[in-house]
């Protein structure tokens, strides 16, 4: 078989596996895509994760202050 013919079929190929995998990546994305909406449409526009107060978040940030600090004192 000539070198030709060779790389012809090497060229042929490479661009049936190219057009798989980008073939395989656009149903990916699309179902990706379809999925997100899905779960935006059935969460109903609700927080993920309601706040009663603003000082909750204020005793959160002292606590991973804390946590913190504790982790950099005991890693020295």
């Amino acid at each position: 078989m000539p070198v030709s013919e060779l790389m012809t079929a090497g060229v042929q190929l490479m661009l049936i596996g190219m057009g798989i995998v980008f073939a395989f990546l656009m149903v990916l994305v699309a179902t990706m895509n379809g999925v997100s909406r899905l779960a935006k449409a059935l969460e109903g526009g609700r927080p993920a994760a309601p706040s009663a107060s603003g000082e909750t978040d204020e005793v959160l940030v002292s606590v991973i202050s804390a946590a913190i600090r504790r982790y950099r004192d005991s890693h020295k």
